[in-house]
């Protein structure tokens, strides 16, 4: 081997040592980031972790928010390291964005009932017990998946409603206050008792477990015409009342009418 071939090897050695000097500062500053960056991404995750179980989220969000959160912050990482030691970063990121607008696309309804029912576990507009209006029908909420809410109307049918619409819409939450105001209407004759019916229907309806009737405020004379006057009476119930209380109210003032002589009017058509 000739002298130009040695001084050849030594100058590509002395070139590789350099670079691996100029190396070994950047892989050691991406070792500690990397170290330092899973370690914030565990406590970022016990945060989070806590942080729903403080709301009471569905055990199942939790898990699936958990990893989704500590998968992106962990390619955020390696993208971030790979780009202190020198690695091309924007192919990989394109080729990410690409793959993700692509996923995005083909899942465009799925991804919306996702978000849907990401809301609904979330913000909690009902939970499972409740009875809910919504998409058209009334029903006491059996599940809430990730995708659908499952409801039993009265007439026992199970409903499949897609949360993405479901967030997007309008709900009655029947069960949010726990009571609500029904309307019984009276067709009557002219009468010169209506004191004495009001305070009788007052204490008839108050006497049920769960019934309320504001004497004041929930008798009201809708309507004055000849021969023929029209209470309503709203009383205040219990959300899941029976028709058998309201069958009850109704032959209790029947019966006080017939014993009063309180003639009842024919209803409008």
């Amino acid at each position: 081997m000739d002298t130009s071939q040695i001084y050849k090897i030594e100058t590509v050695l002395e070139k590789w040592f350099h670079q691996l000097m100029d190396f070994l500062p950047k892989l050691a500053t991406a070792l500690l980031v990397l170290i330092l960056g899973l370690w914030v991404i565990n406590r970022v995750s016990s945060l989070a972790r806590k942080a729903m179980e403080k709301r009471d989220l569905d055990p199942s969000l939790r898990s699936f928010l958990r990893s989704l959160l500590s998968i992106g912050l962990k390619v955020i990482l390696i993208v971030t390291v790979a780009g202190m030691v020198g690695i091309g970063t924007t192919s990989f990121v394109t080729i990410l964005g690409a793959a993700g607008l692509a996923v995005g696309l083909a899942l465009q309804g799925s991804l919306s009932n996702f978000a849907g029912g990401v809301l609904i576990l979330i913000f909690k507009p009902f939970k499972v017990g409740d009875t809910i209006e919504a998409g058209g029908y009334t029903g006491k909420v059996l599940e809430i998946q990730i995708f659908n809410t499952i409801l039993q109307t009265a007439d026992r049918r199970t409903v499949i409603l897609p949360n993405g619409s479901l967030s997007n819409n309008t709900i009655v939450n029947h069960s949010r206050i726990g009571t609500k105001m029904i309307t019984l209407t009276l067709y009557l004759k002219n009468i010169d008792k209506i004191n004495e019916l009001k305070e009788y229907i007052h204490k008839t309806v108050n006497e049920i477990e769960g019934f309320q009737l504001n004497e004041n405020l929930n008798f009201l004379v809708t309507q004055i015409r000849q021969d023929e006057v029209i209470v309503e009476i709203k009383p205040v119930v219990p959300w899941d009342y029976t028709g058998k209380d309201v069958s009850l109210i109704m032959e209790k003032i029947y019966a006080f009418c017939k014993k009063e002589n309180i003639e009842f009017a024919e209803r409008p058509k």
